[in-house]
């Protein structure tokens, strides 16, 4: 998930540590959350995408092949905390002393991830809002629990209420565990309050992403249409704070992104790229994650025609691995971000790579670029733009690029109706993981390039199902790895929102309710 993350989602789930990673990392992913496919995927090819068209290079600086990766040097536990400056205040930011360890060894998809059962009480200064059911009257709740069990009752799944009364056509396992703390918050706060009660440990499942699954297929369904169309009524609304505003970006992305680089290392390949890679086949294996991590971004690369001479401006740096094999390939690149943690390390590792005469990385907004590019590059960052904003950030790219330029671009989608239905809702998303982002439609993209720039769409390719792979390898190793998760200081409450965010961002992309696309924009000479 670049600059926005997997989980910038609509309809429900942001979120600190120590040692630095190796020089060897990467990212520049954002992931989303609830979005889907609105178009079937063209031809593919053995990528899992159609070819690139006239101009895909091979460059010799990065080959093609996808050899298992070598173990990285953060495989072995143990190492010291870093300080890292002043941290975030906040939920997101809200970091406990040790507990015990959080999460299973995994393996195959759909696997159990649950924390152990029982989790230790959510300590209310650090999470209020979790550690304190909401006060619901007893008609309310009474109200959402027959809306809750009329919308389970037509699904594929189990829902268990307090060990013995079941309702649902049978499947996945909700295992609700407190009924009447999960009908409150969720009568007094929709999903963010089904969210909040996963992490309180009200309601647990087998089969977190298949559950999951089963409600972001049919999250059109849940509410009634009569209290669908009065959302605007019931649904909480985003904090003005939280805009996108130049300052408001800042704070945003911090709060995320500024977390802990070894959070983020202890859950990504050795190239720490935080978007979707793109596989040659399935199922993903760890071991090739890096290599279809590279094959990602040569492919965004191609597209842009990037090479010898070449100059980049790349909008959301991540860590840094794309600048770095744009800079391989001859390239001139300057990389913006708005993360200190994310700048840092990148420019650790341009350093260490050689190439600091080829790559510049500033901390800046896309709004205060300068300076004109024959390519821009930008990886699941619109993401985290917010839809005000929309056309400003596609009329800089418009700007930027000279003419004759290319744009490449990785985002995460969601379907227009959707959309629309969710667009001023304050989801669990927006207040644990990713302030202020929101997911756009492909239909939003195209509209907004049509109708506020001179750009003009050369492809779109989508690759959905490549992003809930890749999310899937990301929980696994989160859960495998939850004592060193601990040992950085978060808290078990803290590791069971992680570990909701990653399960429901993988299930809106088996679901098809998200979807992720690359798109190449190109600018035309003017006529003479």
């Amino acid at each position: 998930m670049s600059t926005a993350g997997p989980g910038t989602a609509t309809d429900g789930p942001v979120s600190q540590g120590g040692r630095r990673p190796g020089t060897g990392a990467t990212g520049d992913g954002t992931p989303t959350i609830p979005s889907g496919r609105t178009t079937p995927d063209g031809p593919h090819t053995t990528d899992g995408l159609a070819p690139t068209g006239p101009a895909p290079r091979t460059h010799p600086a990065h080959p093609r092949d996808e050899t298992p990766a070598p173990p990285s040097p953060r495989d072995t536990p143990g190492s010291t905390t870093a300080a890292h400056g002043p941290r975030p205040t906040g939920p997101a930011a809200s970091r406990g002393p040790a507990s015990d360890g959080a999460g299973n060894e995994t393996g195959a998809p759909g696997a159990d991830t649950r924390p152990p059962a029982g989790p230790a009480p959510a300590d209310p200064l650090r999470w209020p809002d979790v550690a304190v059911a909401p006060a619901a009257s007893r008609a309310r709740t009474a109200v959402t629990a027959a809306l809750v069990r009329r919308a389970l009752r037509r699904l594929p799944l189990r829902a268990v209420f307090a060990g013995n009364d079941t309702v649902g056509l049978g499947g996945p396992l909700l295992d609700i565990h407190d009924p009447d703390a999960f009908h409150g918050r969720i009568g007094t706060g929709g999903l963010v309050g089904f969210g909040e009660s996963y992490m309180a440990g009200e309601w647990d499942a087998p089969d977190l992403v298949a559950a999951l699954t089963v409600l972001a297929a049919h999250a059109a369904e849940l509410v009634p249409a009569p209290l669908q169309r009065l959302r605007g009524l019931w649904a909480p609304r985003h904090p003005d704070e939280e805009r996108n505003t130049p300052d408001g970006s800042r704070t945003n992305i911090s709060r995320h992104y500024d977390l802990s680089n070894d959070l983020f290392a202890l859950f990504l390949d050795e190239t720490l790229t935080y978007s979707s890679a793109v596989f040659r086949g399935f199922p993903a294996s760890w071991d090739r994650l890096a290599a279809a991590q590279h094959r990602k971004i040569d492919r965004l690369l191609d597209l842009a025609d990037v090479g010898q001479g070449t100059r980049v401006l790349e909008i959301g740096t991540g860590w840094g691995e794309l600048a770095l094999r744009a800079a391989a390939r001859g390239a001139r690149v300057t990389s913006l971000t708005l993360s200190r943690e994310q700048r840092d390390l990148a420019l650790e590792r341009v350093r260490a790579a050689g190439l600091a005469d080829r790559v510049s990385i500033e901390l800046c907004d896309y709004r205060e670029a300068r300076g004109q590019y024959d390519a821009v590059v930008s990886v699941e960052m619109i993401e985290a733009v917010g839809a005000e904003f929309w056309p400003v950030y596609f009329r800089t790219l418009d700007e930027r690029l000279a003419p004759g330029g290319r744009a490449a671009l990785q985002a995460i989608t969601m379907p227009h109706e959707r959309m629309l239905a969710t667009r001023s809702t304050f989801t669990w998303i927006h207040k644990y993981v990713f302030p202020g982002g929101f997911i756009p439609s492909t239909r939003a993209v195209e509209d907004t390039v049509r109708d506020h720039t001179r750009l003009r769409l050369a492809r779109r390719d989508a690759f959905g199902a490549h992003y809930a792979e890749t999310l899937r390898l990301w929980r696994e190793r989160f859960a495998e790895r939850g004592d060193e998760v601990a040992a950085l200081g978060f808290d078990e409450t803290f590791r069971r929102l992680w570990t909701f965010y990653l399960a429901y961002s993988e299930a809106g992309f088996r679901a098809g309710y998200l979807d992720v696309q690359q798109y190449l924009f190109t600018k035309e000479n003017p006529t003479p």
